[in-house]
């Protein structure tokens, strides 16, 4: 009798546990929710989240160009990739967002080879003074198996170049008084970028470099502390200097290509598609941004000059002849680098 009660009791418990395997015999994710349900997303279809770091205000070229990868990334991957836009230093500074994403943050931040020769030495040479004549040269050099290799070492150093097609702009020097040859810029300080591309190309031209954030620029102007900056001219007027240094000398002392990098632990973990969708995307808001750069930089020329800035049209031959002693001061630097990159560009 007592076997007999057994043995229903198991027949019941059978009966039930497939009844309940049959109600629920929708596939479940990770979460152990049925992936059947209307409207709940696949692992597939779930979006992946990418930032995208940049020191420019909003408004610049920097800041179009960032909005125009953001469109064509969510409209490429279907919504799968959703890029945050982070203008203004947002996320920290840009050694400490460089630092994020060599920890495989989900991170990508326009920097400069200027920066990333901290990594990889010869890449500095590529913000170096008077380098080349044309952002297509600068352009090229990136297509070449020298550039190649550099990529090489940066990957090994945890560094992933995202793109190089974009266009920061020519720099000039913005003062509180007249510079039309290198002799005007002994004694003056002039605000740079900290790192030592910048410190050393302005100590070359006779100018005391003083390094300092870009937020810091305007009110060490009002105090004296800097006597000028060098930058873009949308950056100058997006930095609001003009409002307090009243020459422009166009120096155009150096013509800068920026790339945005990530970090390579962070990239693998994309799926293969979305990245080359993220890379390509990048490419192409590049290009876009290409002829706002130009037409911004013209803009705020002519703005400048409506609001009595003194424009000075400097010769740049001595400024050309001044700055030569820059590619002796890096001795970490390959040998005869500079001729090196020389004879690339004398082959292309």
């Amino acid at each position: 009798m007592k076997f007999k009660k057994i043995l229903s009791l198991l027949i019941f418990t059978f009966i039930l546990s497939s009844i309940l395997v049959a109600c629920n015999s929708g596939t479940t994710n990770s979460s152990g929710e049925s992936n059947e349900k209307e409207g709940s997303p696949t692992d597939s279809e779930e979006k992946i989240t990418i930032n995208i770091a940049y020191g420019n205000q909003p408004g610049e070229p920097i800041d179009q160009l960032a909005k125009k990868w953001k469109e064509l990334a969510e409209q490429k991957s279907n919504g799968k990739l959703e890029l945050k836009l982070y203008p203004s230093s947002q996320l920290g500074s840009e050694k400490d967002v460089v630092e994020q994403a060599m920890m495989g943050n989900n991170v990508v931040i326009l920097t400069g080879y200027d920066f990333l020769m901290d990594y990889v030495p010869d890449v500095g040479i590529l913000t170096a003074p008077y380098l080349t004549d044309s952002f297509e040269d600068l352009f090229y050099l990136t297509t070449t198996d020298w550039y190649k290799d550099l990529v090489s070492q940066l990957n090994g150093q945890g560094i992933d170049i995202v793109t190089t097609n974009t266009i920061y702009g020519k720099r000039h020097l913005m003062t509180t008084t007249p510079v039309t040859k290198p002799e005007d810029l002994k004694g003056l300080k002039i605000r740079v970028p900290n790192n030592h591309v910048y410190i050393k190309s302005f100590e070359a031209l006779g100018a005391t470099p003083t390094p300092l954030p870009l937020a810091d620029l305007y009110t060490s102007l009002q105090q004296g502390l800097v006597d000028g900056a060098e930058n873009p001219l949308p950056v100058l007027l997006g930095s609001k200097t003009n409002e307090v240094a009243k020459h422009l000398s166009l120096t155009e002392h150096t013509k800068i290509i920026s790339p945005w990098i990530t970090g390579t632990s962070f990239i693998k973990t994309l799926p293969e598609e979305m990245a080359t969708i993220l890379k390509e995307t990048g490419d192409e808001a590049g290009e876009y941004a290409k002829g706002i750069v130009e037409e911004e930089s013209e803009k705020v020329l002519a703005q400048f000059k409506e609001e009595g800035i003194e424009v000075h049209e400097v010769d740049l031959a001595p400024f050309k002849e001044q700055a030569k002693s820059v590619y002796d001061g890096f001795p970490n630097w390959s040998p005869n680098l500079h001729q090196t990159v020389q004879e690339i560009l004398e082959e292309r």
